[in-house]
């Protein structure tokens, strides 16, 4: 098994079409589906003290996930809005909220130190942590989603791992550049998501692609995370990449099919 902790962002989906909103964020949902998959998992994260922050909490709890060294701190917690289009999902306004005060300590680093991987994101406002958070992590994955450019990722790929980026509507030979470049960077894998162009991973040696798994689709918000969280598990346990893969895509498919990143809806 492998443990897992992640550090940073949490949110509140406010799907505005259904009048419901669910729990969510990078660092929340990857942990999270992680623990589905039969990995033990945690979560450092600054909340909110009002509706929102109560409702990742309660669901983290009821998921089983470690949540020891979260803070509730005054003021609002983080909320994105969401419509849907056809499944996909389009984000509208949204806070930070007391996702920007997160501030590790000593004994907050010390923890993560216990755990297989690290997980965190470009949500997590985590970017003057992160030479300590590598130092204390024994793997640290970093979640770019699309919100990279080449400063950002020059600046922060020497601390990352494993590097998972977002690049849609690119040719493969973009693709083959990308990933070459980031791992000269530092990271030592690279995953690449392309919506429905599949994705592809570099392990230094070579590209592997994999297509996405047909499925109805319900709502695509989580998808890249149960992606994100499939592909890490397995890569970590030693499965063959292009096997990891494989199963990422089908647990991608598989959260397509409801709505939010793991579910626990309730009214807005």
């Amino acid at each position: 098994m492998v443990r897992i902790i992640g550090v940073g962002d949490n949110t509140v989906d406010k799907y505005l079409d259904l009048g419901m909103m669910f729990p969510g964020g990078n660092a929340v949902n990857v942990p999270v589906l992680a623990h589905r998959y039969g990995h033990p998992a945690g979560y450092i994260g600054w909340l909110g003290d009002d509706a929102y922050g109560r409702l990742v909490l309660s669901a983290l709890r009821q998921e089983g996930i470690a949540i020891s060294r979260c803070r509730v701190v005054d003021g609002p917690n983080s909320y994105s809005e969401v419509r849907l289009v056809g499944g996909e999902r389009i984000f509208g306004d949204s806070i930070s909220g007391a996702c920007e005060q997160i501030a590790l300590t000593d004994e907050d680093l010390e923890h993560i130190s216990r755990h297989d991987l690290a997980h965190t994101s470009i949500y997590s406002h985590i970017e003057r942590y992160l030479p300590r958070l590598s130092e204390a992590a024994r793997c640290l994955s970093f979640d770019f989603s699309q919100e990279w450019d080449d400063k950002y990722l020059a600046a922060t790929l020497p601390w990352v791992d494993i590097a998972l980026l977002s690049f849609p509507k690119c040719s493969a030979m973009e693709i083959r550049e990308l990933v070459r470049w980031v791992h000269a960077l530092g990271p030592a894998c690279v995953l690449v998501t392309q919506g429905q162009q599949g994705a592809a991973a570099y392990d230094g040696r070579r590209v592997v692609r994999q297509d996405i798994v047909e499925t109805e689709v319900v709502d695509t918000l989580g998808a890249g995370d149960a992606f994100a969280a499939r592909f890490l598990v397995e890569y970590l346990s030693g499965v063959p990449i292009e096997a990891a893969l494989e199963a990422a895509a089908k647990s991608a498919a598989e959260t397509c099919g409801y709505y939010g990143a793991f579910g626990y809806g309730v009214s807005l």
